[in-house]
């Protein structure tokens, strides 16, 4: 029988989930030890290039899959069960690779996409804007990059890192003119070869969680830069167009099922311990913990919240699918109600990811706490990475578009 159209993608659809599955229980086996060793997770990066994950997004017409972010996104969050790390790398990899038709021209989008498939590149990124801008400088036909940016996630295993920086080369310029909107909203991008001349990266990553995110800083010494590889209109001072600055909302997006991700793997492993290992309170009329009614209660209390959550967050991924599908037709008025949505979700998922992981230690049992369990790491995880952008700001995006209609404006932020 001849699959439908509609039946082939909702097979291609299962097929990479179960990908991202089959390969997540490969890095649960040593998801433990390396969160303790911290530093790169190279192995599990290898299996995730030959698994052909990497190009999960790009059309097929550049040698990708041709999936949507709806897909991407359930991929992270299948990963991000067992190692938040990884699919915080996931994640970031697939914004940062389409950041080409976010913000270039339709030559930068087709050369790097096919150079992406072609080599199997993993992108990295160095666009922290809370950190002093990097400088981009004229030099004859091309550019020099100079500065140091923290919270360059994915640099130390990339292919290329992502860079935003200042314009050096415009009159009167000064990186220590105080802050303003192009900080936030018009920085040139550059695409840069991780291992060209002058790129130091510093491994120098060492958080309490997202142990292996390679996020450390990253150095630029007079790194050469040509002018095909900075994405779009390198001169245009205007804001970017509703489709480009798409961008903000599909990192947000990232970071909402990794969140998910992160808090349904907390829950899981906190259920298979209580079947097993748990033992009932002295004073509880269970002869299990599994039959304890209060801990009954507070796993129907967490999975209430995880159930919903699960159906808001596919709910947002799909709308930020149908936003990406209207590419330069896609409004201002369109991408604001997006971001507002997408930051509904965020908003839900971080609270909701930070009370199971913290929640689940009450029902599995006191032993728990012993560090060769690293059950925190959880927690940890979360707890780092919702720090990325206050989760307050989110709430007054969302306050402000139901009370006064207001859409938020673009920055690297919103």
């Amino acid at each position: 029988m001849v699959l439908s159209t509609a039946q082939e993608i909702k097979q291609e659809t299962k097929d990479y989930i179960a990908l991202a599955t089959s390969l997540a229980q490969e890095f649960a086996k040593t998801a433990v030890e390396r969160d303790i060793k911290g530093g790169s997770p190279t192995n599990e990066l290898a299996l995730l290039r030959k698994s052909g994950l990497l190009k999960l997004l790009i059309p097929k017409e550049y040698g990708g899959f041709g999936q949507t972010w709806v897909v991407a996104l359930k991929v992270i969050r299948e990963i991000a069960k067992v190692d938040g790390s990884l699919g915080q790398l996931l994640g970031y990899h697939y914004v940062n690779s389409t950041l080409p038709e976010f913000n270039g021209t339709s030559e930068q989008k087709a050369r790097f996409y096919r150079e992406t498939t072609r080599n199997n590149w993993f992108w990295g990124d160095a666009v922290n804007p809370r950190d002093p801008n990097l400088v981009l400088t004229q030099d004859g036909k091309n550019f020099r990059l100079n500065g140091t940016k923290n919270f360059a996630t994915g640099s130390t295993g990339s292919d290329v890192i992502v860079a935003t920086a200042a314009r050096g080369y415009l009159e009167n310029f000064s990186p220590t003119v105080p802050k303003h909107r192009e900080a936030l909203e018009n920085l040139p991008l550059a695409v840069v070869p991780t291992h060209r001349e002058g790129v130091i990266v510093n491994n120098d990553w060492d958080y309490i969680g997202q142990r292996q995110t390679d996020s450390g800083s990253v150095t630029f010494n007079q790194v050469l830069i040509y002018q095909d590889e900075i994405l779009g209109d390198l001169n245009s001072l205007h804001p970017p167009s509703p489709f480009s600055s798409l961008v903000t909302p599909a990192f947000q997006a990232v970071f909402t099922n990794l969140y998910l991700g992160i808090a349904l793997g907390a829950f899981e492993e906190g259920r298979q311990y209580t079947l097993s290992t748990s033992r009932p309170w002295i004073f509880s009329p269970a002869q299990t913990a599994a039959k304890d009614p209060y801990v009954i209660e507070e796993y129907g209390n967490l999975w209430v919240s995880l159930i919903s959550t699960i159906s808001h967050v596919d709910y947002v991924n799909s709308v930020l699918q149908s936003a990406w599908e209207r590419g330069e037709y896609l409004t201002a008025t369109e991408r604001g109600e997006t971001a507002v949505t997408i930051s509904t979700a965020k908003v839900l998922s971080t609270r909701v990811a930070l009370e199971v992981t913290n929640k689940i230690f009450e029902v599995m049992g006191a032993r728990t706490a012993a560090t060769k369990y690293r059950f925190d790491r959880f927690w940890r995880n979360v707890r780092t990475h919702t720090l990325h952008d206050p989760v307050a700001y989110k709430v007054h995006e969302v306050g402000d578009w139901v009370l006064n209609k207001q859409i938020p404006l673009f920055t690297i932020y919103t």
